[in-house]
């Protein structure tokens, strides 16, 4: 007898873990199935008999509310003007400048060091030749012994040391200037090196990042724009408002520079240079990269094309873009992304695309 109740006891433990999973089972068919019966957009407040009347059109604002915003038209694209934002024939001088600190190195430059390096190189040349006529040995058949002269010694001293000192201060003024930190409501604008385009990003206004690869001959003849200078996609930024680059690099060293608003930052990979800046007038700036980058390094043009603030609040909206008071909004206020291209390769490639 005790023998057989073991073996009853014996069979049920066995059995127990089965007939519980099968429960489970069971009971996940009960759900789903009356999940099935439940349509999946019904308002679960309908069954209810006490629910508010004004249910539907709740239902109604929140899907107007979800459609997407009218597209707006961007700005028609700027002309460029010869001679401003870019090289002119015969220049031999730096081009004309935009920017605060680009004027303010174009003094320097002009005013003070072109000045002082001419006055010391015709000083050098003509002591030189009064050396040379006056103690040739034809007319000095026994050389002078003379070995010091203190006033000659005190005076070639003292006179660099003071011109060093007149150059040093403006041009700390200007180094300190050119890596001054953008202020806080700077727009921020992330600039990518690519072998051999150009990537921008604004995450500031939400427009996520397209490519600029340089525009055929034709192409930039019919836009009116010099070759080898026009690309497709431009950066546009604003007039009048802080400018913050974030600029890097994908693949090698590359080195963004404008040279009429004074900008030039090396893209390096993996590390992430800050150059900030204001344009001051409207217009169409042209660059180019400036760091050997490999075969088609002179084939990375750059143009920043400069719009007054209400043009370029119109360009950030008709790429998707959202504004808060007329600035671009922080990251994470995003609209929908329109009339945007994604980093590809270069145009002879894959062809080219404006914005």
């Amino acid at each position: 007898m005790m023998k057989v109740k073991s073996f009853i006891l014996a069979g049920l433990l066995a059995f127990a873990p089965a007939m519980a999973m099968n429960g489970q089972a069971l009971a996940q068919n009960e759900a789903a199935a009356s999940a099935a019966a439940t349509p999946v957009d019904a308002d679960p407040r309908s069954s209810d008999p006490g629910a508010p009347a004004d249910s539907a059109d709740a239902n109604v604002a929140n899907v107007s509310a979800a459609a997407p915003a009218p597209k707006v038209a961007a700005p028609p694209r700027m002309k460029p003007t010869e001679g401003i934002g870019m090289p002119r024939p015969g220049e031999i001088t730096l081009q004309q400048q935009f920017t605060d600190t680009g004027r303010t190195a174009r003094w320097l430059h002009d005013v003070m060091l072109l000045p002082i390096i001419t006055i010391i190189s015709l000083l050098v040349l003509a002591l030189m030749l009064y050396v040379m006529v006056r103690y040739r040995r034809a007319a000095n058949p026994i050389p002078s012994k003379t070995s010091h002269n203190t006033v000659i010694e005190v005076v070639w001293t003292v006179v660099p040391v003071l011109i060093l000192l007149a150059i040093a201060v403006p041009s700390i003024g200007l180094l300190a200037d050119q890596y001054r930190p953008a202020p806080k409501d700077a727009l921020t604008v992330k600039v990518t090196g690519y072998q051999w385009y150009w990537g921008y990003e604004y995450p500031d206004a939400g427009i996520p990042e397209f490519v600029s690869n340089m525009l055929p001959e034709d192409k930039a003849k019919a836009n009116g724009e010099p070759y080898l200078l026009a690309p497709d996609n431009r950066l546009v930024l604003p007039v009048g408002r802080p400018i913050k680059l974030i600029i890097t690099g994908a693949d090698v060293i590359h080195s963004f520079a404008v040279p009429s608003l004074w900008v030039k930052m090396d893209a390096v990979p993996g590390r992430l240079n800050e150059k900030s800046f204001t344009i001051d007038k409207p217009g169409v700036y042209y660059g180019q990269c400036s760091e050997l980058c490999g075969a088609r390094h002179g084939f990375m043009p750059i143009a920043i094309e400069a719009l007054p603030p209400a043009q370029f609040d119109q360009w950030v909206l008709s790429q998707g873009g959202t504004l808060t008071g007329g600035t671009a909004a922080p990251a994470g206020q995003m609209g929908p992304q329109q009339g945007s291209t994604l980093p590809g390769p270069p145009a002879s490639e894959a062809g080219t695309t404006t914005l």
